[in-house]
């Protein structure tokens, strides 16, 4: 789209483009490599692999290093490319209980079946700015034991806690007898009321920043959808990618994928509910993003108790794509000359009348649906 109040036209629109390129590409620094934004900035790019909806650390670094840094424009960059992509294959479903576990912790219960694996985390150590003069000190090779090689395989896949709770009879069974095929909000927009399956697919591709506003509103704010959640387990790992072979016909690991698993608790107390056992939401996103899954896990109980009744299945539905609300926002920096003359006259028309001590005109209802602020 033009922007055809600045002068030149055209020229002016490729030269604030090149502007961003030569300040971006020729900086006085280091090239930053696709391999060195993989290593150092993971969460960032993990991040933006979930908000695209495309696992692929390379095209996601990539993305990263083209948006300066702006996740929300690398994730733009990132559905973009991805929408060129043929589908030459569909994986084939997998059961989180093969994950091979980084990181595994579970807040609710002491000694659980198998581990608890802290990994990669600086959660239980003060966080402080470090402004090092240069890169550190070379370190003495130590063994990378962080890739769960060394372990058991009861420790790599340790059985998970809901497990547990559903021996001791104290989980609501919200299991489905049948196994419908999942929503796919990548060829098929969802819209209220929709499936378990499709509002899951919706948080596990929105705005890691508004899921959570959205989470904290649920539990402080006005809604108060949410409350007495307890963390049940947290699992970051491996997970193998399997597709059928186009001659034999027979399922093949082509690879992995890292995903970020969690599972929350809710003590059933509502006057209807049975108040002996608990509810479990649960929540699963491509890489290492804990808040994201964590948040996914307390909404999916909240909107499968209150989500038909009120606001919030549309909320999640609608309004916490990065991609359809920044791209919203973003439209307002183009030129709304029209638009504004309109309003203008109009305003104008409706002052003169009222000097000239002429009725203003009926207002005319509003569509169906829009609501009148």
């Amino acid at each position: 789209m033009g922007y055809s109040g600045a002068r030149g036209g055209l020229e002016a629109i490729l030269a604030a483009e090149d502007l961003v390129r030569r300040k971006r590409d020729y900086a006085s620094a280091a090239w930053a490599s696709t391999e060195q934004i993989t290593a150092r900035f993971r969460l960032a790019v993990d991040r933006v692999m979930g908000e695209a909806g495309l696992y692929d650390e390379p095209t996601a670094a990539d993305a990263f290093r083209q948006a300066e840094g702006d996740t929300l424009e690398a994730s733009h960059l990132l559905r973009a490319q991805r929408s060129t992509l043929p589908r030459l294959a569909v994986s084939e479903p997998v059961d989180p209980g093969e994950m091979t576990v980084l990181r595994r912790i579970v807040p609710a219960f002491r000694e659980p079946d198998g581990p608890q694996l802290l990994g990669r985390t600086s959660d239980y150590t003060g966080r402080l700015l470090e402004r090092p003069d240069g890169p550190p000190e070379p370190s003495p090779q130590v063994p990378d034991t962080a890739n769960g090689a060394d372990r058991t395989e009861d420790q790599r896949s340790p059985r998970r806690f809901l497990d547990l709770l559903r021996t001791m009879d104290l989980v609501a069974d919200g299991r489905a007898a049948d196994d419908p095929e999942p929503h796919d909000i990548t060829r098929k927009p969802a819209r209220p009321p929709a499936d378990r399956s499709a509002v899951l697919a919706a948080m596990a591709r929105s705005e890691s920043g508004a899921l959570v506003a959205l989470w904290y509103r649920s539990i402080l704010g006005p809604d108060g959808d949410v409350h007495e959640i307890t963390l049940g387990e947290l699992r970051h790992g491996r997970l193998p990618l399997r597709v059928r072979h186009p001659h034999t016909g027979n399922p093949v690991a082509v690879g992995e994928f890292r995903v970020t698993e969690a599972e929350a608790i809710e003590d059933l107390d509502g006057a209807e509910e049975d108040r002996t056992r608990f509810d479990v939401g649960y929540g699963l996103c491509f890489g290492h993003n804990e808040r994201k899954a964590i948040a996914m896990a307390n909404l999916d109980i909240a909107n499968r108790r209150f989500g038909r009744n009120g606001p919030l299945e549309q909320l999640l539905l609608l309004t916490i794509d990065g991609l359809d609300s920044g791209g919203f926002l973003e439209h307002l920096k183009l030129p709304h000359y029209v638009t504004f003359r309109s309003m203008t006259e109009r305003k104008q028309a409706m002052r003169a009348a009222a000097e000239a001590g002429e009725e203003p005109p009926a207002r005319a209802a509003e569509p169906a649906g829009k609501e009148c602020r």
